[in-house]
């Protein structure tokens, strides 16, 4: 029998993470570094559990047999192909619960004399991990800032030099606006966005600060998980203060080569808060090509939301005008107002 892992040693080992849940299941949440190979297909899985549900154990397990039957030597194949990429370390291993699915490949591996480790508990298991994550004090510091401040980039050039960073915006591929999603990938599901979160955060245990993007509940459609939020809301803000035309230059080199039809529609999302002039003007600087003027309409009403968002903070400020992301990063750093955990690389 493969042996079963607890989360922690199982995360840590090396070898090739196989999640044989469905592709539907796989979607919706899995490990980072994960690479599905489903034992069933959606369907699948669907018939084999009303079959349980309806007959019994063992009509479940002759259907499911029937299934995999045809599939079983490029099954086998795959599993091989992995040990290979993964240099003949054990295959991590694991489905819902650390059921059958996982255990019927765990046997199907040793069949061919793959080593395997299974998952304790399986991915049920790592969602409760996830979630008590969230849970521990974590020293939060947030980078504040209105709207084009370059709150990401700054973060980004700290984690370069050595500070601990988690980058909320990066992992939910959205910049966190009406506009936010304009150019990016598709956002990932709230569990899944949690499971990044969760992967991102755990190797920063022992940091003195981490230091992560003020940000409202939501990230697109990606929500904050609520351990975390209640922290992030009680923690210390370090706001960037930089001139409004430095702020209207950054926000025109970020949207300006966006389709111009989708700049339009994502300022009519947010025309009842702009109000029907401002609308009106933002929708005509877009038709004509002028992103700064655009931009400038739309700042007043981000400001205002900014400002509200950061009541109740312990908030202190830090003028940055004139200062590129790399140099600005240095400068907290040597006013002692961002401590690293690392010496920068290289």
């Amino acid at each position: 029998m493969a042996p079963s892992l607890p989360i922690d040693p199982f995360l840590a080992a090396g070898g090739a993470l196989l999640d044989v849940r469905t592709p539907a299941e796989f979607r919706q949440g899995h490990i980072p570094g994960a690479a599905n190979l489903p034992l069933f297909s959606d369907g699948e899985r669907a018939e084999v559990g009303t079959l349980y549900k309806q007959q019994g154990r063992q009509a479940a397990v002759l259907r499911g047999l029937a299934l995999v039957g045809p599939r079983m030597e490029a099954l086998a194949t795959e599993l091989v192909a992995w040990s290979e990429r993964s240099g003949g370390a054990p295959l991590r291993l694991h489905c819902w619960r650390g059921g059958m699915r996982s255990a019927s490949v765990a046997w199907l591996a040793r069949q061919l004399e793959l080593p395997v480790q299974l998952l304790e508990g399986g991915y049920k298991s790592y969602r409760r991990w996830v979630l008590e994550l969230f849970e521990q004090a974590w020293p939060l510091r947030l980078l504040g800032g209105r709207t084009g401040s370059g709150k990401t980039e700054l973060l980004l050039a700290l984690q370069a030099l050595g500070a601990a960073v988690v980058d909320l915006e990066g992992l939910a591929h959205h910049r966190g606006s009406s506009f936010g999603g304009l150019g990016l990938p598709e956002q990932p599901s709230s569990e899944h966005y949690e499971n990044e979160l969760a992967a991102a955060l755990a190797p920063l245990a022992g940091a003195e600060q981490i230091w992560l993007e003020a940000e409202s509940a939501m990230v697109g459609r990606c929500r904050i998980p609520a351990g975390l939020w209640h922290q992030m809301k009680a923690a210390p803000v370090l706001a960037v203060e930089r001139p409004l035309q430095e702020r209207v230059d950054h926000l025109v080199a970020i949207y300006g080569a966006q389709d111009p039809l989708a700049l339009a529609e994502a300022t009519r999302r947010i025309a009842k808060r702009l109000g029907p002039q401002r609308t009106a003007l933002a929708l005509e600087a877009i038709e004509q090509g002028d992103w700064a003027t655009a931009c400038r309409q739309m700042l007043e009403y981000y400001d205002r939301c900014y400002d509200h968002d950061l009541e109740g903070h312990a908030c202190s400020a830090v003028d940055l005008g004139g200062l590129a992301a790399p140099e600005a990063a240095r400068e907290l750093i040597s006013r002692g107002l961002v401590t690293l955990r690392q010496p920068p690389a290289g």
